[in-house]
């Protein structure tokens, strides 16, 4: 199902451009376009679901599985200290389609509390690879 006018949506039926890093029946991931550090992915479900509260209990584990392997690709591929993993439900969700933002962490990086550095890839090139790495780790 595609939530009309839904960028999630979009991307995943190959409408929009994105740096996909996983793609399994439950979810997929891709780069952020708005990265926190180099390396931030979007995990989202394949079927249009707004919010975790819109998400039936037997997707919730399968979801979220491809979550924790994307936290443990975005470590081993980027060589990080660790990672960030979050999501807004309904406000501040910029996007009204379930998104965990997974973010790599390095100690003293520089984020603290919700004045978050906004860290841009300097060319599309930077960015596919940084795909790469973490699609090599999955």
């Amino acid at each position: 199902m595609i939530g009309p006018g839904c960028v999630f949506c979009e991307i995943l039926a190959g409408q929009r451009p994105a740096a996909i890093v996983a793609r399994e029946a439950a979810a997929l991931a891709f780069l952020d376009a708005r990265p926190l550090f180099k390396g931030h992915v979007l995990v989202v479900p394949t079927q249009h679901t707004a919010t975790l509260l819109d998400l039936p209990d037997e997707r919730i584990g399968p979801f979220f599985s491809v979550v924790k392997r994307v936290a443990r690709a975005v470590e081993t591929g980027l060589q990080v200290d660790g990672s960030f993993v979050a999501m807004n439900n309904k406000v501040s969700q910029s996007v009204p389609h379930l998104h965990v933002h997974v973010v790599p962490r390095r100690r003293k990086d520089g984020l603290r509390g919700f004045f978050w550095p906004r860290d841009p890839y300097e060319t599309d090139a930077e960015r596919d690879e940084y795909a790469a790495r973490i699609r090599a780790a999955y």
